[in-house]
């Protein structure tokens, strides 16, 4: 009998390792300044002391509104 899964097994294994390995970043795009960054620990980093610079609250990134995004995106191009 066939299982496509045993056959999928090697490919999967090696996109979970990728994964682990790159910790799972995710490109996000700046409209305003027309480049890519990669949300990463270093970016949550950045991100965490924005909010508390400018007394934001903590949400996460993708939930924020699309003026907060351009204002961290600013911010995050000048420092």
């Amino acid at each position: 009998m066939f299982h496509p899964i045993r056959q999928l097994r090697p490919y999967l294994l090696a996109t979970v390792l990728i994964g682990v390995l790159t910790g799972c970043a995710v490109r996000v795009y700046d409209p305003d300044h027309r480049d890519y960054h990669y949300w990463n620990r270093g970016e949550v980093v950045y991100y965490n002391q924005w909010v508390a610079e400018n007394h934001r609250p903590n949400v996460e990134f993708r939930t924020l509104g699309p003026e907060d995004q351009r204002a961290y995106w600013n911010w995050r191009h000048s420092h």
